[in-house]
């Protein structure tokens, strides 16, 4: 008898050790100071309770420095642009693409003074850009897209808090950046030129992407999975009642509630449901075919053209580099 006492109790320990073993002790997630759903789940603690553990919350200022943060093993998942998301992965840093976190329409802008109305008009001017970001990849799409003459736009690399700092100075002409600090160009003399969005109808598609890392997402799928559908969770309340959203993320980030209102409803949300598909991240049998992985080929090739990357270093196929399980997984009912 207390033998097999002794047996279940081994049994019990094993059963309790594994339940742990499913969940992190923490996970971290980075996120830019901008205004997102996401913002709703840190403010009122709904990830954490999803994904049973601390959610450590790690802040960034642009996907380069998120990069940088995969690349020391600090972050676990995170949120940011399409562009630099594809760089890391042509450098093979060790993540994958788990979802679309927002597909960038107004939030991201040229903002231009007086004199600048239409793109041409930048020709002989200064226009300024986050160096390694969809805002620089919008622009130099743009820019082939309407056939402008780049040699004679005079391209300045700024990051964002720069960017405001040499408008104000009056060291250039436009900028393509996104919010707050589209706002606070437009605040100090300036108007929308031109958005992301006006390129969907040249075949371009630019976004915001979850990325995770590879061996975190192998380890705890369950996590990965929760995480989602808290995204989607916040999506849908955004949606209820953009007005109080906005009113709570703009408190979370420290913005005002008409920056974050402009910022939350300047992307566009395709759905759990939606993301399993061709059209996105696919299906699990068609990757490199599906719509971000098109869009990974072509902003691979875009990146190659500036040199931020090697040709020959872009994979022939996206299947490692996208991950639509856990998208599947999230739009299905729970268990």
């Amino acid at each position: 008898m207390k033998k097999q006492i002794c047996l279940l109790l081994a049994a019990g320990s094993i059963w309790a050790n594994s339940s742990v073993a499913a969940s992190p002790d923490e996970v971290r997630i980075a996120y830019s100071g901008g205004s997102q759903v996401l913002m709703l789940a840190k403010a009122d603690g709904s990830l954490d309770k999803a994904l049973h553990t601390k959610v450590k919350w790690v802040q960034f200022a642009s996907g380069a420095d998120a990069l940088s943060y995969f690349a020391s093993n600090a972050i676990d998942i995170a949120n940011f642009g399409s562009s630099p998301a594809t760089a890391g992965i042509v450098r093979k840093l060790p993540v994958e693409i788990i979802g679309v976190a927002g597909v960038i329409a107004s939030y991201e802008r040229l903002i231009g003074k007086e004199g600048i109305n239409t793109l041409s008009d930048i020709e002989g001017k200064r226009v300024a850009y986050p160096p390694n970001s969809t805002a620089q990849y919008a622009l130099e799409a743009a820019i082939t897209v309407n056939k402008l003459d780049r040699s004679k736009i005079t391209l300045l690399p700024l990051r964002p808090a720069d960017m405001v700092a040499a408008w104000k100075r009056g060291d250039i002409d436009a900028g393509y950046v996104w919010a707050p600090f589209a706002q606070a160009l437009e605040s100090s003399g300036g108007h929308q030129v031109f958005a992301t969005k006006d390129l969907q109808k040249n075949g371009y598609l630019i976004y915001n992407n979850y990325v995770v890392r590879k061996a975190f997402a192998e380890q705890y799928p369950d996590a990965v999975t929760a995480f989602l559908r808290v995204h989607q969770e916040k999506v849908d309340a955004f949606k209820r009642d953009p007005e109080h959203a906005a009113a709570i993320v703009a408190n979370e980030v420290g913005a005002p509630v008409t920056t974050a209102a402009n910022t939350l409803g300047g992307l566009e949300y395709p759905t759990l449901a939606e993301q399993g598909t061709a059209a996105w991240l696919g299906n699990g049998t068609q990757t490199s075919d599906s719509g971000i992985g098109k869009a990974l080929t072509k902003t691979a090739g875009f990146l190659a053209d500036i040199g931020e990357i090697r040709k020959r270093d872009i994979p022939a196929n996206w299947d490692s580099a996208i991950d639509s399980r856990y998208i599947r997984d999230a739009a299905a009912a729970p268990k």
